[in-house]
């Protein structure tokens, strides 16, 4: 599952790219994004700022409220599930990236592999998004069954979508949007490092 990824352009290069309404200007991301902090998502025809992960709520032991895990990730075959079915039929984006991270190595020891286009170019892969009262509007990325050079390094990986499919994941009806939902078929570059899964940069 992806808990990590990294866009390593600006907002208004990735506005330009997508034909999108930058409503992120001025904003300045991190080139590493993490569960729970703010990323890139095209929708709609505009490219917005949004947290990354829907919010579960939580309690103690004493039933006191906790703060909110982000879930960031929502699986293929739980889209038809409470949790995630009204956003994937109401509400689907694309998130642009220029690759994502697994950990590999033995625990306590792992390390970061990072899964991305072999031209390094920016990509998109499939969400959902929503509001919330916690930490406004929120997105999640659809995973799917791993195959290729990334099944390697997981069993799943995110839904990566082919440019000419943005519209119809987007904008056409949930079956439609659902058949696109598979494993890419596509070259992928996979680059292995001795960084710590844990550290952050």
């Amino acid at each position: 599952m992806c808990n990590l990824y990294r866009m390593t352009r600006n907002v208004d290069e990735v506005a330009r790219l997508f034909g999108a309404v930058n409503e992120a200007t001025g904003r300045n991301l991190g080139a590493e994004v993490y569960p729970g902090y703010p990323g890139m998502v095209v929708e709609n025809g505009r490219l917005a700022v949004m947290n990354w992960g829907f919010p579960l709520p939580r309690k103690g032991a004493k039933g006191q409220p906790l703060k909110p895990k982000p879930v960031n990730n929502a699986r293929t075959d739980k889209l038809s599930g409470f949790f995630w079915k009204s956003s994937f039929e109401k509400r689907r984006c694309l998130i642009p990236l220029t690759g994502w991270a697994e950990a590999e190595g033995p625990k306590g020891a792992m390390t970061r592999s990072w899964m991305s286009m072999p031209d390094n170019s920016v990509f998109a892969v499939a969400g959902i998004w929503r509001g919330s009262d916690e930490w406004g509007d929120v997105y999640s990325m659809i995973m799917t069954d791993a195959a290729g050079a990334a099944a390697e390094l997981h069993s799943r990986m995110p839904v990566v979508l082919r440019p000419e499919d943005y519209q119809t994941f987007v904008e056409g009806e949930p079956p439609e949007a659902f058949s696109l939902c598979k494993p890419w078929e596509g070259d992928l570059a996979i680059e292995r490092t001795d960084q710590s899964w844990s550290g952050r940069s």
